[in-house]
């Protein structure tokens, strides 16, 4: 019976390598000594075997671990995958959107997103936020597009990232000051100054507090045009009374 209790139990086979067998004692023996009437079968563990045990796993995925693999569902891959495969055919691709893109749930869309961004397939990512933004459940949020349009201005993309910048002014959003910096230095690199400055002065509405570093930006990058950087190192003195400003000579202005 003992036997057949322990065999119900679910004791790996690990810790049955260290179990050890008393003896049954003979029937002469039990009759003689009362004391050996209650020993049949008592398993010992050594402490080898409580350690196994510790460290025993029955291969199962833990639910934790195994739901952390998942971060993305098989719609959402066949999703990427589909988009990936029609970015050069913009007539598929619009279809695949209205047939595939808007069918996702709301987790399975902003996955698709960052992966998408992960992957540096800005244009495709700023696709789907445009159908993101036009589901019941959106709600403005600065962080969707701050990476967008950081991508886009590294990339020189920069009437693409006009356009979520307007859009995010539309819905009353402020960028941080790195979003603005790379703004105003894709401008810079772009040759738009006039575009930079107006971003500049779009930055001092912000209500956030300032920070040098796109002031720098636009100090060095606006050195041809020293009427502009003037106003820019006006508004830099004011703001950062303790901080220098490194002038160039004259020569590099042509005004000598």
């Amino acid at each position: 019976m003992a036997i057949r209790a322990i065999s119900r139990l679910k004791i790996p086979s690990l810790l049955l390598k260290h179990l050890s067998v008393s003896p049954v004692p003979s029937v002469s023996s039990t009759l003689t000594s009362s004391s050996s009437c209650s020993t049949s079968w008592v398993p010992e563990l050594s402490r080898s075997s409580v350690r196994d045990v510790r460290w025993y796993h029955d291969g199962r995925p833990r639910g934790p671990l195994w739901r952390g693999k998942k971060l993305i569902g098989k719609e959402a891959l066949f999703v990427i995958l589909g988009l990936r495969r029609f970015r050069d055919d913009e007539e598929k691709l619009d279809k695949f959107v209205k047939t595939h893109v808007l069918r996702l749930l709301k987790m399975d869309m902003i996955a698709v997103l960052n992966e998408l961004e992960r992957q540096e397939e800005v244009s495709l990512a700023v696709k789907v936020f445009w159908v993101i933004q036009k589901q019941a459940w959106y709600q403005p949020d600065v962080y969707l597009y701050k990476d967008l349009i950081i991508a886009l201005a590294r990339r020189r993309k920069m009437d693409d990232a006009m356009k979520l910048w307007e859009s995010m002014r539309k819905e009353d959003l402020f960028p941080d000051f790195q979003t603005f910096t790379e703004v105003i230095r894709g401008f810079l690199r772009d040759g738009s100054p006039a575009d930079a400055m107006n971003i500049f002065e779009d930055m001092k509405k912000s209500p956030y507090p300032p920070e040098e570093l796109p002031f720098r930006v636009l100090l060095k990058g606006l050195l041809p045009h020293p009427l502009l950087r003037n106003r820019v190192k006006q508004d830099f003195e004011e703001i950062f009374p303790d901080r220098h400003i490194y002038d160039p000579p004259e020569e590099i202005f042509g005004l000598r």
